[in-house]
Order: C-alpha cells, then sequence, then structure tokens
C-alpha cells in the first residue's frame, strides 16, 4: 500500500529510528564490557606518541610496560587529589550538618508562610544521617570506578600491542582507498583527541587555581580543595562546571550566615567558568576541535544516561572521534560539517 516515496521515506525514516533505539539501549546494557573498551582506545590515542617513541628504542613489550605505568600514575594522582578534596568537604560538610538544618528550617519556615509547604518534600534532606548515606554513597561508587580502572587498563595493555598489527591488517585491504581513509581517520582522531585533552587540562588547572584563590580571597574555608573540585569536574563539560560553582556557593551560604557574600562568590565562579571555558578554550583550542554547542551538551546527557558518570567524560571524545571519522569519507562528511561549529572540520 505504501509504494509512493514519501511511504517509502516514512518507512525508511521509522526503520532508522528504530535501529537508534535498539542500538542505544544494547550499548546501555553492555556498558560494563563496552565502557572499559571505549576508555581503553582513548587512552592509547593519547599515549599512542610516548609508545610509538619508546618502541622505537626498547622492546615492544618494555615500552608497554612504560607506558602502562605513566598511566597508571597519573591516574592514581588525579584520583587522589579528587578524592582528598571530596573527602575533605565530605567531612566540613558533617561536621557543620546542625547549621545546614537550622539554616533549612529557617527556610522553610518561611516559605510556609508564604503557601510553599516543602518540609515533607525536603525534610530530612539535611541530617546527619542522610549526609553520612550520601558520603557512604560516593565511597562505594569510587570503589566501584577503581574496578573499571584496573578493566580498562587491561583492555589498554592489549591494545597497544595490537596496534601496529591492526595498521598492518588496514594496509593489506583489497581496497587501498578505504584503507588509507581509515589509517588517516585513527591518525586525526588521535591527534585531536591528544589536543582536546591538553587544551581540557590546562583550562582545568587555571579554573582550579582562580576558583581556589576566590574562595581563598573570600575567606571561604578550604579554598584548596574547592579548586581540586573544579580541576577534576571541569573535564566533563557544562556538568562539571555547574557542580562545581553550585556546592562551594552553598557551602559558603552556611560559613557567612548571609547572602551577599555567596551572591558573589556564585557571580564570580560563573565569571571564571565562562571566561576559561566559552573564551579562552575555543581561542587555545581553535577550529580543529570545533563541534557545536548543542552537540557538546547533547553528548554528555546522552552519554552520561546511558553510562552514568563515565559516560559524562568521554560522551565529548565519542563525538570528536565520529564526526573526524565522518569527514573522511564523501558519503558521510555533510553530517561532520553539520554538526562543527563555527568552521567546518578539515579532511
Amino acid at each position: 500500500m505504501s509504494s509512493s516515496p514519501i511511504g517509502r521515506r516514512g518507512q525508511l525514516a521509522l526503520l532508522g529510528l528504530s535501529t537508534a533505539i535498539l542500538l542505544l539501549t544494547a550499548v546501555h546494557v553492555a556498558w560494563p564490557v563496552l565502557a572499559p573498551v571505549v576508555f581503553a582506545l582513548f587512552i592509547i590515542a593519547l599515549v599512542w606518541p610516548l609508545q610509538s617513541a619508546l618502541q622505537r628504542r626498547i622492546p615492544r613489550l618494555l615500552g608497554v610496560v612504560v607506558t602502562v605505568l605513566v598511566v597508571a600514575v597519573v591516574l592514581a594522582a588525579v584520583v587522589t587529589a579528587m578524592t582528598w578534596g571530596f573527602s575533605r568537604a565530605a567531612r566540613w560538610l558533617i561536621a557543620d550538618a546542625a547549621r545546614f538544618q537550622a539554616m533549612y528550617q529557617q527556610a522553610a519556615e518561611w516559605l510556609e508562610g508564604h503557601g510553599f509547604a516543602v518540609t515533607g518534600v525536603f525534610g530530612d534532606l539535611l541530617t546527619p544521617g542522610r549526609m553520612l548515606g550520601t558520603v557512604q554513597a560516593v565511597a562505594a561508587r569510587l570503589q566501584t570506578i577503581s574496578s573499571f580502572a584496573i578493566v580498562t587498563l587491561v583492555f589498554t595493555i592489549l591494545g597497544l600491542l595490537e596496534v601496529d598489527l591492526v595498521a598492518a591488517k588496514l594496509r593489506a585491504l583489497p581496497n587501498q582507498a578505504i584503507a588509507a581513509r581509515l589509517i588517516s581517520a585513527a591518525r586525526d582522531t588521535g591527534t585531536k583527541l591528544q589536543t582536546y585533552m591538553l587544551v581540557r587540562t590546562v583550562m582545568s588547572l587555571i579554573t582550579g587555581a582562580l576558583v581556589a584563590g576566590l574562595a581563598a580571597a573570600a575567606g571561604l574555608p578550604l579554598a584548596v580543595e574547592w579548586g581540586v573540585i573544579a580541576f577534576a569536574l571541569n573535564y566533563i563539560p557544562f556538568i562539571g562546571p555547574f557542580v562545581a560553582t553550585v556546592f562551594p556557593t552553598l557551602f559558603s551560604v552556611a560559613h557567612f550566615g548571609s547572602w551577599e557574600v555567596p551572591l558573589a562568590l556564585f557571580c564570580g565562579f560563573n565569571a571564571i567558568q565562562f571566561v576559561v571555558g566559552s573564551y579562552l578554550e575555543p581561542r587555545i583550542a581553535g577550529s580543529a576541535l570545533s563541534v557545536s554547542p548543542f552537540v557538546v551538551l547533547l553528548a554528555v546527557f546522552l552519554w552520561s544516561f546511558l553510562w552514568g558518570l563515565p559516560g559524562a567524560f568521554i560522551g565529548v571524545p565519542i563525538v570528536i572521534a565520529a564526526l573526524t571519522v565522518c569527514a573522511q569519507f564523501d558519503g558521510s562528511r555533510w553530517v561532520a560539517t553539520l554538526l562543527a561549529g563555527s568552521s567546518p572540520p578539515k579532511t
């Protein structure tokens, strides 16, 4: 009955939508297997220049060991700094739970006096028991991340040993044009991901230093800890900077007992995030990493929905890799051009 071109296009669109839903469902269900593999590929792309330089001077297996040790040391340093910052903030939160509870009661009474009933909804959120439960949940989450990191390192070791073999297999493909495109896409993806992480790390360091400096200048406790938290969360676009801004602001409300300083801190933290994220970073990264802000936001929320916190971190690198591959082929180059930021991606 649906033999018209419009009917066929509708069927194809419905088929494509159904396939996309099934694919995303499979990705979500299989995340314990897929996520470590994706993260391992991401790490391989970042450290391959080091591995390539090492294996020209020492045996490949020894080069892999050295590279993995470097990765493990870097990850351990970052995780230790994050754990230190969050644990210090959590201890301060638990110690001042009574002050938060008193402030909540005052705010609830004021709201109820104006017709807003909030006691039944938020009545026990700021109790010491609930706060302790939250801290324990975060600790359990950190243990899960540790197990995830170990599995990822295993995949990284195996992947580093296979890179040259996979490249040789690609070069041996009968269709040399496709092989050249795939090799070029892999090379360009690695270069862009290295640039992305370098820029993101520098911007995170700047953000953390500025947040710590502003907090110290305002007399807010745990200024260094807030800087470390801002540094760590800045790797997650949109969500991370928002959390890194809201948390110290709420703490400042409890510490200063007024709204003037917390309001100034909130504006200052947001100004730092805006200048670094929206002005400095795009100019340093250049057009090579130009991706539509809408696509970046969609990637962060979509992958955080699929894989949780790891997905929020890896969502943007996945988009960068996908657009780089699309830009290599004539049939898909329009996708890379459409989803790029200020300028089309270079082929």
